[in-house]
């Protein structure tokens, strides 16, 4: 569940890597124990007694728990696991899935703006929830539970100006084109 750094270009590097913040564990592990806890009362206090009727019941109990455990537990911390908050010098990538997968690329000179908000227990879990609007068809992606937000969000920004400074022409550049066109001489690219 590791992501592929095939899907990188050439010149790409990851600046940040995250998953959703442990937070969105703690649901499916109080439920996996309250689930197996329950199962075992009950296996032992009704079912065991009654010889052959007994161990069936138990069988049955044991199963139910194994089958609640695997949904209340199981599904959401693979799904923890296979969601992906990708930062790098190009874009913000987005990834989740456990059988199939969704992936979203937002190239850094398209986000228009990105904010952040967390609610009182995200501040006390040191997470939140980052929004990022960008242009095109999809507008706004929202990523939950990021760990560390307004960390990530200043490396965001900090992304976004990086990427608009390497790719723009500056002052000066936007000079000398000027002058080049009206001596008629031929265009040069300003980033060679």
């Amino acid at each position: 569940m590791a992501f592929p750094d095939d899907v990188l270009t050439e010149d790409e590097e990851i600046v940040l890597h995250l998953h959703p913040h442990g937070k969105a564990l703690v649901r499916p592990v109080l439920v996996l124990v309250l689930v197996l806890s329950v199962a075992a009362v009950v296996a032992a206090w009704i079912l065991l007694p009654d010889g052959e009727a007994g161990r069936i019941g138990l069988y049955l109990v044991a199963g139910l728990a194994v089958v609640l455990a695997v949904v209340f537990a199981l599904v959401p911390y693979l799904t923890w696991r296979s969601t992906h908050y990708l930062f790098t010098t190009e874009r913000v990538l987005l990834q989740q899935g456990i059988l199939s997968r969704e992936r979203r690329d937002i190239p850094l000179g398209r986000i228009n703006d990105h904010s952040m908000n967390q609610r009182f227990v995200e501040r006390i879990f040191g997470c939140g929830t980052l929004t990022i609007e960008s242009a095109g068809e999809r507008g706004q992606s929202v990523l939950v539970d990021v760990p560390g937000v307004e960390q990530v969000q200043t490396r965001l920004y900090e992304l976004v100006e990086a990427h608009h400074d390497r790719h723009s022409v500056g002052d000066g550049e936007l000079r000398e084109i000027m002058a080049d066109m009206q001596d008629g001489r031929p265009l040069r690219d300003p980033t060679a």
